[in-house]
């Protein structure tokens, strides 16, 4: 059973930075916080400290464990639930400041601030002017950025992005809120919290501008007059940034994979890549790449073919080296027919199955139930279209 939710107030949150609080801390975190020791914990903090502050004390240790999948210092530093959920993970707040370090900023506003999570990378590099509107937000980036030995770098102010006029610094990183008041996530720019055209008028005072928007961004809303980044990390699609000014490079369209900082950029227009059969190899690009639409320059710079129109796989008679795809080596390929399938993974010995589909309908584990896998042998199974015939590639993962 999940622990309860509890929204931690400013009060109960200066009780935390207390020596008592801090002690409360130490000991929950030591003591193993887990959702069977949960009922237990808190029943002994309640007869300590009352009801709200244990229900703080927890709520802080265990945002805490969660945070640290995504920052170092996740035991030292504060969270609000629905703010770190938005947070940006650390790897991607390191790459994204280094564009402003590389620029040679002294001061950078950080609009929308939040819990800090970009602030403590920017103020690797400048002074950061850390704008929210809430102020229990501000209080928690203060103390993230100390956990981080930075405090004397963030200028907190508490402050309506909507009605703030442009302050004068010499760049801006923006982080708008894309979920609305029920966590429901907002995927148009202009649903966005505030709405991005806010920006317009910064940007007359601030030529330099970066603003992280969701990856799943429809292609009509951006702006012509900012390169697009798109980045994954370990191969997850997470955020696009939109860079403007002397942030952006010359490429209109970027898909960066971290945390090896591998990129891929659009030099030029439409590049045209033949259409072939499945080869001795399936490619199959990372997300980020697929979603800045460059599939088709990833297979130039591979000398890949494509196997559909349609469909981001690639194929080549020899194994790419490359960290922008993942290949397959492809044992058979063939139109897809349930018997035909079965027979050929029965035959083999069958029995462990990775299924991936892309430009194919069938639910992957109606499927797999249907197969009845047996046996020892494992295989990665490809359902897709090639060359517009519904199709079943059984491969195995390579490793160059």
């Amino acid at each position: 059973m999940p622990a309860p939710y509890y929204l931690v107030n400013r009060r109960d949150f200066d009780f935390l930075l207390s020596a008592e609080g801090q002690q409360l801390l130490a000991e929950t975190a030591a003591a193993g916080l887990t959702p069977d020791s949960h009922l237990q914990l808190a029943m002994r903090l309640r007869e300590q400290v009352g009801a709200a502050r244990a229900a703080a004390v927890l709520e802080t240790v265990t945002l805490r464990q969660r945070a640290a999948a995504k920052f170092s210092h996740a035991g030292q530093m504060y969270f609000e639930r629905a703010a770190l959920e938005q947070a940006s993970a650390e790897v991607v707040a390191t790459y994204r400041a280094a564009r402003y370090g590389r620029l040679g900023v002294r001061w950078v506003a950080d609009l929308g601030c939040g819990l800090g999570g970009d602030a403590l990378e920017l103020a690797a590099h400048s002074h950061v002017v850390g704008v929210d509107l809430v102020a229990l937000r501000l209080a928690m980036a203060r103390e993230n950025l100390r956990a981080y030995g930075l405090d004397g770098r963030f200028h907190p102010l508490q402050a309506d992005l909507l009605t703030l006029p442009p302050l004068p610094v010499e760049a801006v990183f923006a982080d708008p809120a894309r979920r609305d008041e029920r966590g429901h996530r907002l995927f148009s720019v202009h649903d966005y919290r505030p709405p991005l055209g806010y920006l317009d008028r910064w940007r007359e005072r601030v030529a330099n501008v970066g603003v992280k928007i969701s990856p799943a961004v429809d292609y009509a809303e951006l702006p012509a007059a900012a390169e697009v980044e798109f980045i994954s990390v370990q191969g997850e699609l997470r955020e696009g940034v939109l860079w403007y000014g002397d942030l952006r490079t010359a490429a209109a369209r970027r898909a960066t994979l971290l945390p090896g900082g591998h990129t891929l950029t659009a030099e030029s227009g439409a590049v045209a890549v033949a259409v072939t059969p499945v080869q001795n190899y399936l490619i199959e690009p990372d997300a980020a790449v697929i979603r800045a639409h460059l599939v088709q320059q990833l297979a130039a710079q591979l000398g890949a073919t494509k196997i559909d129109e349609t469909i981001a796989f690639l194929t080549a008679p020899t194994p790419p080296v490359t960290p922008l795809a993942r290949t397959y080596a492809v044992e058979a390929a063939f139109p897809f027919q349930l018997k035909r399938l079965r027979a050929y993974l029965r035959e083999r010995q069958i029995g462990h199955l990775i299924i991936k589909k892309r430009g194919s309908p069938l639910e992957v584990e109606a499927l797999r139930r249907q197969l009845r896998l047996q046996g020892p042998g494992e295989r990665v199974l490809v359902l897709t279209q090639v060359g517009g015939v519904a199709t079943a590639v059984i491969a195995r993962s390579y490793a160059s």
